[in-house]
Formats: C-alpha cells, structure tokens, sequence
C-alpha cells in the first residue's frame, strides 16, 4: 500500500529531479509515514489539522456511538452498554470523560473510520474486542437493524474480517438465542454466582458484579492470547454473571 508521505515525497521528487528525485522522495516521505503512523489520506488531513488521532479507546467508544444513533435515536438500553463497556475496561475517569465524549463523537457520525481500522487491524486481540463490543451495543436494545449489520460488516471488512466471521460473533449476543436471564436460576443461585447474601445492599451487590464481571469480561480474556473455545467459555460465564445480576436487581428493586 502506497502511503500518503511516501505518494506526495514521489511526486515532489519526479518534479525536482525526475526519477531519481522520485525514489529519493518516496523514501524520505515513507520515513514520514512511519514516523507520523499515516495510513490514510483521511488519516493526514486530521494530522494537518490538527486533530489529535484517535486511540483505540477512543474510537472503540466513536465506533459504539454511531451504533446507537444509527437507527436515529440512542435509548436507554444504549448508555447502560457504554457504561457496562467502561466498567469492564476498568476505566479511570479520565478515560470515562474521553470515552463519554468519544461516544458523543460517533454520534455525529462525521468521523472517517477506515483509516482507524485498518491501523487497528495489525491488533487481532484488539479487533475482536471491538467487534464483540459492537455486537453487544447494537443488541443493547433488543433488535439488530439493517442499517447497523451492514456498518459492523463494513467495519468488519476494514479491520479485515469475512461477512461471515462478523455474523458469527453475533450469536453469542443475540437475545432471542441467548436468553436474558435463565429460567433455571433461582435467587439462591444467583446470590451464590455473586458471592453476595441476602443482607448485602444494593452497592455491595453492584460492586461484586463489577468485579466479577472484569475478572471474566472475554476482551480481557482474548487479549491474554486465550484460545477460541476461552474466549467463549468467559462469554458464557459473563452472561451468567449479567443474568445473576439482572435477577438480584429485579427481585430487590434497585438500579
């Protein structure tokens, strides 16, 4: 791939000094795309103006924002799947605000986003984390639209996934396969799944859930370089951990 430094140094080279101004030039401007990390015309414009480049925190939070304003309005389910993406990222807050208004970001829908993904493509670990988060957000209020299956597809395409391999992260999030909470947990199970008793307060509950549910989030997992079949298991136990949580909250009341 012919960066933007490497075409522009060739260009200002051939009109110097013909084809050896030319090589001379793709060198120089080559060292400059390492140097800048330009992958992208769209990549150099925010660099030129001087836009600060998005990490992937960052453009994880853009990349769920226009998720949930695809379908032209973000609800409720939407911010409490950012917070829970924030809670299993351990976030400082710091990084809350930068995820906030990177969330904010997205919703705009103004970002370019190839160039991002194709420099987060060389992150396997990374990529799949950030599908997997898209999946969670757009199922985050009960449905996938048409809209938001071909933007993760696309995404997907950048960050160099087949169709098929996006699509089939997304059964382990679909509602209607992977019911909220199971009709097999009891309260009883549920508060053992927690380590919490029936005396322990909402804050408590809420702060072994978060704990937990960090310790066996799959991004954590799959960055460590676990296996497919890992990855998945933590899948599960996280969406064991949810339903306990999902049930505690409804038979206690609180938020």
């Amino acid at each position: 791939m012919l960066w933007p430094g490497t075409l522009i140094g060739a260009g200002a080279g051939f009109a110097i000094a013909s084809i050896p101004g030319a090589m001379l030039g793709a060198l120089l401007g080559q060292a400059l795309d390492r140097r800048l990390q330009l992958q992208s015309w769209g990549h150099l414009r925010e660099k030129l103006g001087g836009r600060p480049v998005l990490r992937n925190d960052e453009l994880l939070f853009v990349l769920l924002g226009r998720l949930a304003k695809c379908d032209g309005r973000v609800v409720d389910g939407h911010i409490q799947q950012a917070r829970q993406e924030m809670r299993a990222l351990e976030m400082t807050e710091s990084a809350q605000r930068r995820a906030i208004a990177a969330f904010n970001r997205g919703k705009s829908g103004h970002d370019r986003l190839r160039g991002h993904l194709r420099r987060l493509s060389a992150q396997p670990f990374a990529a799949e984390g950030v599908l997997r988060a898209c999946w969670r957000m757009i199922w985050a209020d009960g449905q996938a639209g048409r809209s938001e299956r071909e933007l993760i597809a696309q995404w997907g395409k950048w960050l160099g996934w087949s169709s098929r391999q996006v699509q089939a992260l997304a059964t382990d999030y679909e509602p209607q396969k992977r019911p909220l909470v199971s009709n097999t947990l009891t309260y009883q199970d549920a508060m053992r799944l927690l380590g919490v008793s029936a005396t322990s307060d909402p804050a408590q509950i809420k702060h072994a859930y978060r704990r937990l549910l960090s310790r066996h989030h799959p991004d954590k997992i799959a960055g460590s370089g676990a296996t497919a079949m890992q990855v998945r298991e933590a899948t599960d136990k996280t969406r064991e951990l949810h339903n306990a949580y999902t049930l505690i909250r409804q038979r206690r009341d609180f938020r």
